[in-house]
C-alpha cells in the first residue's frame, strides 16, 4: 500500500506487502551494479514452516557443493501467508562470495533435478527484468531458408594432391598451389587482407587474419569469411588441437564502453578488465573471458599459449607461476572439481598427446595426462611429476637435484617423456645437461637418465618413432648475446647428434646413433612423417648453413668396411646447402618438400624463398620484395585405415608408374606450351615488321621517293657447309 495512506492499526501481514517506492525514488540504485553475485532460483519445492529450516540446509549444501561459498546469511527465501500458515514462495535468492561462483551455478545447478517434480532454475537478478519484458504471446520463429555452404576442405580433393601455402608480402596476402620445380600457381589474392600476420588453424581448415577489432576466419574454395571474433586489440591467438575452440589474448583490457554503438559487442560486465577470451569456432559465441594473472609486483613478458590443451579439448590448463595449475572443463568452463590444483613452486606443465580413447595398446593410462615440474626450494629438490586428469592422482614422481632449468618435451605419441636438465656442480662454477626419459609406454614407467657432458641447445623427438635428434655444444660463447662494441655474438661450434632406443641388450637403454661434430646449427626441423632431418643455423648474420639429414638411408652393398654392430650406418648427411640470411624453416605436410624463407621482419636485404625437396636438392627460388611470412597449409589425419595403409605401400611400385606419367605429362606440356609461345612471339614478330614495311613504302612513294630495289632481289644463293666430326679413332704402336 502507499506509504501516504499507511495505517498502523492494519500492519502488513508480510515484507512483501509493504511499498518501498517513496525509499526507491530517494535513493536510487543503479541496477547492473552490485548484483553480479547474486542468482535467482526457480522451481524450489513449496514447503510450510516446520520444513522451512531443512529445505534450507539442503539447498546451502547443494549450491555450495555445485559452485562454491555463499555469504553469511546469503540465501533468502520468500514467504507468504496461505489458509493460516507461512510457505515458501518457490523461489529463493543467493548471493555468492563473488562473480565467479555465480556463473557457475547458472552453468552448474540450471537445469539440475531435485526431484521428480522439481527442476531447477537459475538465473542472474539482473536478467528477471529482461525476463519479464517478454512478450506474453508466443510467436513462432520464422524459419530461415536452407542456405548450401561451401566445403571448407575442398582442397584436399585436388586431382594432383598438391599443397598449398600462404604468403604475405608487402600489403598482400596470396595463396598458392606448389608446383615443385614450375612456379607456384595462383589461387587467391588480396591487397590490406590482415593487419599483422595470417595463421593457419592446426588442421587447415580456417585461415586466420588479424584487424584492429578483431579476429576473422576465412575458407572454402572463394575464400568468404566464415566468421568474425570481437576482441579489440588481439595480438595472440591459439587453436585447440581440433578447432573447435579458439582463444585470444590482447595487451588491452576489455572496455564494454568504448566498443562503438551499431557494432557487434559479445562482452557483458563480467568481462570487463579482462585480457583472454575463450570463443567457440563452430558458432562464434564468446565462451568466458579471463584476466591475466601476475604472480609479481612487475609485469612479466608473456608467456603463450597462456592456456594448454588436452588432445581430446575435454580439458585445458594454465599455470599460476609458483602456486597453482588451474585446469578447467569444456565446453562448460568451469574448474574440474571446483578448485585449481595447488603446487608450491610449479615452473611449467605440458599436456601428454596422447589420447586414452585412440585404441594405442602402448598407452596405459585411461585418462588424460600431464606433466610438470617444481624447482629446488630449501632442503626440497627439484621434482617431475605426472598426474592424471580428472582424478588428478600422481602417476610419476622423479626428484631431480643441482638444477637450474626443465624443458618438458613429449614424444608425439605420448609414449615417451623427455625432460631436458639444465643442471650446475656443486661449485657452481659450470654447467652441463642431462636428460631423463620417462617410458610411459611401459606400466611401471621406468626413467632412464642420459647423461651429457655438455649444454644441450635444441632437442627433437622424431614423429611418431622413439628416435629423437639434440644439439650440444661446449662453446664458451654460450650464453653470450653481442660481442664487443656492439658486434654480433659469436657463433657456436656444436654437434648434432641422434639417439635411438636399444632393445637388442638385456638393459633397454637410449644410445647413441650417430654423432656429427664440428657444425653451426642450432635448430631441429623434422619430417611430419619422421626419417629426415634439417638442421639449421637460424638467426646469424655471417652462417646460413642448411644440413638435410636421412636416418634411414642404407648403405652401398659393396662397402665391406661398415661393421656390423656400426647402428649409425644408415645416417647420413645427405646434403649440405646454404640460404642466405635464411629465418624461416617450413615442412610441408607429405614431408617430400621444405621451404626456407627470409623475412623482412629479420633483417633488411635479400627477402625471399627457396623450395628443396627432402634430399636437399633446390627446385626453386623466388626473390620478392618485402617478402615477410610463407605457411604451408596444415592437412588432417588421413581417414585410411591400418590395412588401407599397408595395401598402399604393397603396390607402392604400381602408383609410383602412375605419378611418374603424370609428371612427365605435365612436362610436356610445359614445354609444349612453352614451344607455343614462342611460335606466338616469332609470328607476331613477323607480322609486325610486314605491317611496318608496308607503311613505309606507302610514306615513301607518298613524299614522291624512289624506292630502290636490290639488283640480286628474288635470286636464291645456296650456301653448303661441310662440317668434319670423327666417328672413331684407333692408336696402334708399330715396332
Amino acid at each position: 500500500m502507499p506509504a501516504a495512506t499507511f495505517d498502523p492499526k492494519n500492519f502488513p501481514e508480510t515484507e512483501e506487502d509493504i511499498d518501498f517506492t517513496d525509499i526507491e525514488q530517494a535513493y536510487p540504485l543503479p541496477q547492473d551494479e552490485g548484483f553480479d553475485s547474486l542468482v535467482v532460483v526457480d522451481n524450489v519445492p513449496v514447503v510450510d514452516q516446520s520444513k522451512e529450516e531443512k529445505l534450507v540446509t539442503v539447498l546451502k549444501k547443494l549450491i555450495t557443493k555445485a559452485a562454491g561459498p555463499i555469504k553469511e546469511n546469503g540465501l533468502f527465501m520468500p514467504t507468504e501467508n496461505k489458509d493460516g500458515k507461512r510457505v515458501t514462495k518457490g523461489y529463493c535468492f543467493v548471493d555468492f562470495e563473488n562473480a565467479e561462483s555465480a556463473h557457475t551455478a547458472i552453468k552448474n545447478l540450471d537445469g539440475h533435478r531435485m526431484d521428480k517434480s522439481h527442476v531447477l532454475a537459475v538465473n542472474r537478478l539482473t536478467d528477471i527484468e529482461k525476463f519479464t519484458a517478454l512478450d506474453d504471446q508466443y510467436v513462432e520463429p520464422e524459419q530461415e531458408e536452407f542456405v548450401q555452404k561451401e566445403h571448407l576442405r575442398s582442397w584436399l580433393t585436388d586431382s594432383q594432391a598438391r599443397d598449398q601455402w600462404v604468403m604475405y608480402r608487402a600489403d598482400d596476402v596470396s595463396i598458392f598451389w606448389n608446383r615443385k620445380t614450375e612456379t607456384p600457381e595462383h589461387e587467391y589474392s588480396r591487397t590490406n587482407w590482415t593487419e599483422t600476420y595470417v595463421q593457419w588453424s592446426p588442421l587447415g581448415t580456417y585461415l586466420t587474419t588479424f584487424h584492429r577489432q578483431g579476429i576473422a576466419l576465412w575458407g572454402g574454395p572463394s575464400w568468404n569469411k566464415i566468421v568474425r571474433f570481437v576482441h579489440p586489440g588481439v595480438k595472440l591467438i591459439d587453436f585447440s588441437p581440433n578447432e573447435r575452440y579458439l582463444v585470444t589474448w590482447s595487451n588491452e583490457p576489455i572496455n564494454v564502453s568504448r566498443i562503438p554503438e551499431g557494432s557487434v559487442n559479445p562482452f557483458t560486465e563480467e568481462d570487463e578488465g579482462n585480457q583472454i577470451v575463450i570463443w567457440d569456432t563452430l558458432t562464434g559465441a564468446l565462451l568466458r573471458s579471463f584476466p591475466v594473472v601476475q604472480t609479481g609486483d612487475a609485469p612479466k613478458a608473456i608467456s603463450w599459449p597462456m592456456f594448454k590443451w588436452a588432445p581430446t579439448e575435454k580439458y585445458f590448463a594454465r599455470l599460476v607461476a609458483g602456486q597453482q595449475i588451474s585446469i578447467y572443463e569444456a565446453p562448460s568452463m568451469g574448474l574440474v572439481g571446483k578448485k585449481s590444483v595447488k603446487i608450491d613452486g610449479v615452473a611449467d606443465f605440458e599436456w601428454s598427446p596422447a589420447n586414452p580413447n585412440s585404441g594405442d595398446d602402448k598407452i596405459f593410462q585411461k585418462e588424460e595426462v600431464l606433466a610438470y615440474w617444481t624447482p629446488e626450494v630449501g632442503n626440497q629438490p627439484a621434482r617431475v611429476t605426472i598426474m592424471g586428469v580428472p582424478s588428478k592422482e600422481i602417476i610419476r614422481t622423479k626428484n631431480l637435484f643441482n638444477v637450474n632449468e626443465c624443458k618438458l618435451q613429449w614424444q608425439s605419441q605420448g609414449h615417451y617423456l623427455a625432460v631436458k636438465v639444465d643442471r650446475h656442480t656443486k661449485t657452481k662454477k659450470s654447467t652441463f645437461a642431462n636428460i631423463e626419459i620417462f617410458r610411459l609406454c611401459q606400466k611401471e614407467i621406468p626413467v632412464e637418465t642420459l647423461e651429457l657432458k655438455e649444454a644441450v641447445i635444441a632437442f627433437a623427438w622424431e614423429p611418431k618413432g622413439d628416435r629423437f635428434a639434440i644439439i650440444t655444444t661446449s662453446d664458451p660463447n654460450l650464453g653470450v648475446s653481442a660481442g664487443p662494441n656492439g658486434q654480433a655474438p659469436a657463433i657456436l661450434k656444436t654437434s648434432v647428434g641422434f639417439y635411438y632406443l636399444d632393445n637388442s641388450k638385456a638393459v633397454v637403454a637410449y644410445r647413441p646413433l650417430k654423432i656429427f661434430d664440428k657444425k653451426t646449427s642450432n635448430h631441429l626441423f623434422w619430417s611430419p612423417k619422421g626419417r629426415h632431418l634439417v638442421a639449421a643455423t637460424l638467426r646469424s648474420t655471417t652462417v646460413f648453413d642448411l644440413e638435410f639429414y636421412d636416418l634411414d638411408l642404407e648403405p652401398a652393398a659393396d662397402k665391406k668396411d661398415i661393421a656390423k654392430e656400426d647402428v649409425g650406418a644408415n645416417v647420413h648427411l645427405i646434403s649440405t646447402q646454404e640460404h642466405y640470411g635464411v629465418t624461416d624453416v617450413e615442412w610441408d605436410p607429405t614431408g617430400r618438400f621444405v621451404i626456407t624463407g627470409s623475412s623482412m621482419w629479420r633483417h633488411t636485404a635479400d627477402h625471399g624463398y627457396c623450395l628443396w625437396d627432402f634430399k636437399g636438392l633446390l627446385l626453386f627460388r623466388q626473390t620478392i620484395d618485402k617478402f615477410k611470412q610463407l605457411l604451408w597449409r596444415p592437412r588432417p589425419e588421413s581417414l585410411l585405415s591400418k590395412e588401407q595403409k599397408k595395401k598402399v605401400r604393397k603396390n607402392l611400385r604400381q602408383y609410383s608408374k602412375v605419378f611418374e606419367e603424370e609428371d612427365l605429362a605435365v612436362g610436356d606440356a610445359a614445354t609444349a606450351q612453352l614451344v607455343a609461345t614462342r611460335r606466338k612471339l616469332v609470328e607476331q614478330w613477323y607480322t609486325w615488321r610486314k605491317q611496318t614495311e608496308k607503311r613505309v613504302t606507302e610514306e615513301r612513294a607518298e613524299v614522291g621517293k624512289e624506292i630502290k630495289t636490290a639488283s640480286d632481289e628474288g635470286k636464291l644463293e645456296v650456301v653448303e657447309e661441310w662440317i668434319e666430326e670423327v666417328v672413331e679413332e684407333t692408336e696402334e704402336i708399330v715396332e
